[in-house]
């Protein structure tokens, strides 16, 4: 779910905001905007509320309880940038350079990743305090629990282990980040697979027989919700999904005059699954939202022109929403911790109604502040200096090598 930034070894790093969509990061806003209205929910409860009282309980639902959606859009956008920066900068998946590929990765996804752990582990293990250290109000897990998590976190398995062992083995805080193991695994794998299969078509192939797995597997699990939406074989189907829209839009166009009438068909299409329950039709919700996502790449590739008028006052509207996807991994990591804290102080069962939402309104607003003052003090500068580390490095191998032939 991280948007990947170019490097050329041949000059400075790019800025840590350059060559961004601006319609893939509102799409990446309302993803992200989704799994953290789901996470306040299933902490506080927004049926008795205000929002509750006036939409009722079947609208609320779809409007809070469709996070999972917003990390299958994730996957999507995920596979067809990561694909499309291949493609553009090596000239083709055969040529992709494992070694850059794996340094921009982790520059990007460690420095605010361990930040992050750290900050959990300092107030769950060594502070003692309740959500932070545990799954639940009561004493913290033993040491061993501990490092058998931050393990499968940093290891790409943690998906796997609460397949293994279910929700009560889990520290709140990090119960989030199964999907972070399903991300780390496809850059694992991906450049390796390109290597090994070379040809654009065998890749292709491959994607589209993990674009059959994932119904089929999902249809025969519908009873485990872990299995259902956290297993490997239920989430790479959308990030193959994005793997093979970047290859057929490197062939093929379309055209401007019907990108934005398939970008708005798309959209519907969309909505029409978001208003379904993950387990109405196991084996096709999360099939059809992939498969709407794609096409919605497909045509939203190009320029975004720039609009004026009603149509630019319009457009601005969507600037909350850009910044949320810009911020979007530093948001998905810290905004459970927002949630531990005030879960110190705030219980769903106590909480009187007319006190839930201004709780998300403050909760949404300590989370932006966290992961914008992440993003600015860690994030962005460990990225910066990381590859402009590598860089000079590249540059001095390449220098050598030269001089050697």
């Amino acid at each position: 779910m991280l948007l990947p930034f170019a490097l050329n070894t041949a000059a400075a790093p790019l800025p840590f905001h350059a060559s961004r969509s601006l319609r893939v990061d509102t799409l990446r806003g309302v993803a992200i905007l989704s799994v953290l209205v789901l996470h306040f929910t299933l902490a506080f409860g927004l049926l008795k509320s205000p929002l509750g009282d006036l939409l009722g309980k079947p609208l609320l639902g779809v409007l809070t309880l469709r996070g999972n959606y917003g990390v299958t859009l994730f996957f999507v956008i995920s596979g067809f940038l990561i694909t499309r920066q291949v493609l553009q900068r090596d000239g083709g998946l055969a040529n992709i350079d494992l070694r850059r590929f794996y340094v921009e990765r982790a520059s990007r996804i460690l420095p605010p990743l361990l930040l992050a752990l750290a900050v959990i582990v300092l107030l769950g293990w060594v502070g003692g305090l309740p959500y932070f250290g545990s799954d639940q109000r009561g004493p913290p897990l033993p040491a061993q629990r501990w490092l058998i998590a931050l393990a499968s976190v940093l290891g790409f398995w943690h998906n796997l282990l609460m397949q293994q062992e279910g929700w009560g083995y889990f520290h709140y805080c990090l119960n989030v980040y199964w999907s972070l193991s399903v991300e780390e695994a496809f850059y694992l794998l991906f450049p390796l697979l390109c290597r090994l299969l070379k040809r654009p078509q065998w890749i292709a192939l491959a994607a589209v027989a993990l674009l059959v797995l994932g119904p089929v597997y999902r249809t025969l699990h519908p009873g485990n919700d872990i299995d259902f939406l956290y297993a490997y074989p239920a989430c790479f189907d959308a990030i193959a999904a994005g793997v093979l829209c970047a290859l057929a839009s490197q062939r093929w166009r379309l055209p401007a005059r019907w990108a934005a009438p398939v970008r708005w068909l798309a959209v519907a299409g969309m909505v029409a699954v978001w208003s379904q329950s993950f387990m109405a039709h196991p084996g096709w919700t999360f099939s059809a939202l992939l498969g709407c996502t794609a096409i919605w790449l497909w045509a939203s590739r190009g320029p975004q022109p720039v609009v004026v008028g009603w149509r630019g006052r319009l457009d601005s509207l969507l600037t909350p929403l850009r910044w949320l996807g810009r911020h979007s991994y530093e948001l998905y990591l810290f905004h459970v911790l927002v949630l531990a804290g005030l879960l110190q102080f705030f219980q769903r069962d106590t909480l009187q109604p007319v006190q839930r939402l201004p709780l998300l309104a403050v909760f949404l607003l300590l989370s932006v502040l966290l992961a914008s003052g992440v993003s600015r003090w860690v994030g962005e500068p460990a990225l910066r200096f990381l590859r402009a580390r590598w860089t000079v490095r590249a540059a001095a191998r390449s220098r050598q090598s030269g001089a050697v032939a």
